[in-house]
């Protein structure tokens, strides 16, 4: 062991010993107790980020105390590398995407594991691998064997940039979720994955998932979008023909004043007919209804039909109004609407129909029940209608409109009949890049023969959130050639115990997930009816922004290192230098992004303090659920003190190697002391990685004991014996975080005594005295003191006690406490004006 730490060289010859030895490789073991931990697979865009290295750090901190605790884990790794976002980067660089795409994975696994994440690289998966897109071609059809998929022409949501259609979770308030662009709507064939079939499962099972963050499950929820109401026929006066209306509220039946129909009401071509002016609104709301989300946004907007509806109940005619305000993808496309008790039905009344006097009313909730189940007596016996289950989820619309894709394994003959490729022609491979846009070249590939008929083979590809719906579960069996998944080895390994991603796939990656979990649980591939038992969701990485304005008065992002930056004490920027001479301006704290040039390069960042200074302080700075700000100067905190702990340790062993026979014990009473701060460190750690997955307050307690040993250190140097298994601990409990680095020191202490370096330390109960609780306070984020509690008080009674610390109240001085955040056990964080 050398004096002085030095992480670059320690790291790269631990890693490569690691690789030589495949030591995190995972076998199926049904003797031993299992633990999966997955990462959200990345898209291989070029570089990692650091949002990437705090995602993936945090899988690898808990695989790596679990595989201490002597379990069987498996923590693989893979890409999600088929998407638009390659495609235009290859055309751009003229490259094709397979080769772009091939160098960006190469240039993400170096940095990978430079970064001494364990993963069994024996299982990585590329998604645009024919080998693994196979089987997603072969389950495609049959799930269309099975009538779980289908074709039809339909109005999508459509991206003008990016040309393609775009699936109702990627449209994020009107726009598309990848390029921000308006989203419009579009009439064109696309296939659709039934997952509306499956929506009261998807729904039901969130009760199953009492390891999910609340959050998620009612993102979920209320996505998913399932109500119980009744279903209603109502009589057209002018005809013999019904139109079917749904309603949550049947008590509002006896007291609607009007339908309203969306844009989208298979009623509206014959309404066209009559009267033409149908026809300029309809198309001009369709376009402005893109987004449910911009329903609210946009209300009061109708035009008045020739057609009444009559109310079965009370036999009252009720004028059909177009309405901008109904939805065109919820319910049956109708509302009945009754202004007396919703407000938003009650405006568009008052601006198009009739004034209303102030009657409004809201009902309580047993006069509701009470009403309810006289008008469903009613509905019964006169036979007009039944309760009905609706969801706003749509069916899965998985056609895409670009090349980098895995493509759909269909063709259409001459006659227009759709035929599936036949089972032994897959995969389906690609065109090359250079012909794909090249009509006349393209020809060869898109007219086929199948079984001595021709066909014209379907051109889009599938939308790429399908090859991250199963991916989790091919890792269980990569190279498994006979089936798409092997039942057995999956059997053994799912459902995954912990997974890992940001919250922002709570209504995209995730609905898609759970869904797909339960089709190939359905076609018997795996055996449980959900993929995930815990999932954790960490915040984002954020750091400083700046731009300044160009000619055209557009922003231009600089990165802040062109920049002379002074702050003031309290962290403050107080003035900006621009080498360039132009005037910039601070644009706040914001999420790490290419975009906003506000990214740290974790390559540059591990060359200056090493893998493990990096991990520690990810793993610190912020608890996991909340945003992480970047600071430079807390990484090079945990540099330092990474470097004492070296020190102390170096001394330590070449005590012993002077002195071999000789040992420094200590009194009972001394020994006692120590080890009862020792084992109440062990128990806290613990405690926080295993059931709080609150690792910066793990890692704190470590750093408070290291203090305290260093301090008797000082006093006693002599005691070494103590010292060295008191050492010893802590490089066992920072294993996780700093794997390299507690591996070369316990390498070295392992000479001169015999241990297990790959246990994690045992509790000695009899030193324990007192099982307490601690809490972190924190004010408008920031750590401001740690208190001792008993567990499981509430929120109120650990405010009662925070109020009372001396920093808490010279910090609250002349502030007043506007919202409280509270993680029990945890944190409770006092938001101030």
């Amino acid at each position: 062991m050398k004096k002085k730490y030095d992480p670059i060289k320690i790291e790269k010859k631990i890693q490569y010993k690691w690789k030589k030895k495949n030591s995190f490789q995972a076998l199926e073991n049904f003797n031993k107790k299992k633990y999966y931990c997955v990462p959200m697979l990345p898209y291989p865009s070029g570089k990692l980020h650091i949002g990437h290295v705090r995602n993936y750090t945090i899988s690898d901190v808990i695989s790596r105390y679990q595989r201490m605790l002597g379990k069987n884990v498996l923590q693989p790794i893979g890409w999600d590398a088929f998407g638009l976002p390659a495609e235009i980067a290859a055309i751009k660089n003229k490259q094709k995407p397979k080769e772009w795409t091939k160098k960006n994975i190469q240039y993400m696994k170096k940095q990978l594991q430079s970064l001494g994440f364990s993963y069994d690289w024996t299982r990585e998966i590329s998604t645009c691998n024919p080998k693994y897109y196979k089987w997603e071609q072969w389950f495609f059809i049959q799930l269309y064997k099975k009538k779980l998929i289908y074709k039809k022409t339909s109005l999508v949501k459509w991206c003008k940039k990016d040309k393609t259609v775009l699936a109702n979770e990627q449209v994020i308030k009107g726009k598309c979720w990848r390029c921000d662009t308006k989203v419009i709507l579009k009439n064109i064939p696309q296939w659709f994955l039934k997952i509306r079939k499956y929506a009261e499962e998807l729904y039901q099972d969130l009760k199953k998932l009492k390891m999910w963050p609340k959050k998620v499950k009612n993102m979920q929820k209320n996505w998913i979008g399932r109500t119980k109401g009744i279903e209603i026929n109502l009589k057209l006066k002018k005809s013999k023909k019904f139109i079917q209306g749904y309603t949550i509220r049947p008590y509002s039946l006896l007291d609607a004043k009007y339908i309203a129909i969306s844009p989208d009401h298979k009623l509206i071509p014959k309404l066209i007919d009559k009267n033409s002016k149908i026809y300029e609104f309809t198309k001009k709301q369709k376009k402005k209804l893109a987004s449910v989300s911009n329903f609210k946004k946009i209300q009061n907007i109708g035009i008045k039909t020739n057609e009444i509806a009559i109310n079965p109940l009370n036999k009252k005619e009720l004028p059909i109004w177009i309405a901008n305000f109904v939805s065109i993808e919820y319910g049956t496309n109708i509302i009945i609407a009754s202004p007396k008790h919703n407000l938003i039905e009650r405006n568009f009344y008052k601006k198009n129909i009739n004034y209303l006097r102030d009657n409004f009313s809201k009902i309580s909730q047993k006069k509701i029940k009470k009403k309810n189940k006289k008008i469903l007596i009613q509905i019964k016996n006169k036979k007009i209608g039944k309760i009905k289950k609706k969801y706003k989820l749509q069916d899965w619309n998985i056609s895409r409109q670009r090349y980098w894709g895995t493509p759909i394994p269909i063709a259409t003959t001459i006659n227009n009949q759709i035929i599936t490729i036949p089972e032994k022609q897959l995969p389906v491979l690609l065109p090359k890049f250079d012909d794909y846009y090249n009509k006349k070249k393209l020809k060869n590939w898109i007219n086929i023969k199948i079984n001595g008929i021709k066909a014209i083979r379907e051109r889009d590809t599938f939308d790429t959130f399908i090859e991250s719906s199963w991916y989790y579960a091919r890792y269980t069996c990569p190279n498994f050639s006979k089936k798409m998944i092997d039942f057995n080895a999956a059997k053994y390994w799912l459902p995954i115990d912990q997974y890992i991603g940001g919250i922002e796939h709570s209504t995209m990656h995730l609905i898609y997930f759970r869904f797909y979990h339960k089709l190939l649980r359905d076609f018997n591939l795996v055996s449980n009816d959900e993929p995930v038992k815990k999932l954790l969701c960490q915040g984002m990485v954020l750091s400083d922004a700046f731009y300044y304005l160009n000619h055209e008065n557009t922003r231009v992002w600089i990165n802040q290192k062109k920049l002379k930056i002074k702050k003031n004490n309290t962290g403050k920027i107080i003035s900006i230098k621009n080498l360039n001479k132009k005037k910039v301006i601070y644009a706040g704290i914001m999420k790490m992004s290419k975009s906003k040039n506000n990214g740290i390069n974790p390559q540059k960042i591990i060359k200056k303090y090493g893998a493990d200074s990096i991990r520690l302080f990810i793993m610190f700075a912020a608890p996991i659920e909340s945003d992480l700000y970047w600071n430079e100067n807390g990484l090079k905190g945990m540099n330092r003190f990474l470097k004492k702990i070296w020190n102390i340790c170096y001394k330590n062993i070449s005590i012993f190697k002077k002195n071999k026979k000789k040992y420094f014990n200590l009194n009972q009473e001394k020994k006692k002391k120590i080890y009862s701060n020792l084992f109440k460190t062990v128990s806290e750690v613990s405690e926080d990685i295993q059931h709080k997955q609150s690792f910066n307050t793990a890692i704190s307690h470590i750093m408070k004991f290291f203090k305290y040993l260093k301090k008797y250190i000082i006093k006693n140097n002599n005691h070494c014996t103590i010292i060295r298994k008191c050492l010893i601990i802590i490089l066992k409990l920072l294993s996780p975080f700093t794997p390299h680095f507690s591996y070369k020191i316990l390498k070295e202490f392992k000479k001169q005594s015999n241990f297990n370096i790959h246990n994690w330390p045992k509790i000695n109960q009899k030193y324990i005295i007192s099982k307490i609780n601690k809490i972190i306070i924190q004010i408008n984020g920031k750590m401001s003191c740690i208190i001792s509690t008993k567990k499981k008080l509430s929120e109120k009674e650990i405010f009662n006690i925070a109020i009372k610390e001396k920093k808490v109240i010279q910090k609250l001085h002349t502030k007043k406490i506007i919202k409280k955040f509270f993680i029990p056990d945890k944190i409770l964080n006092l938001i101030t004006i």
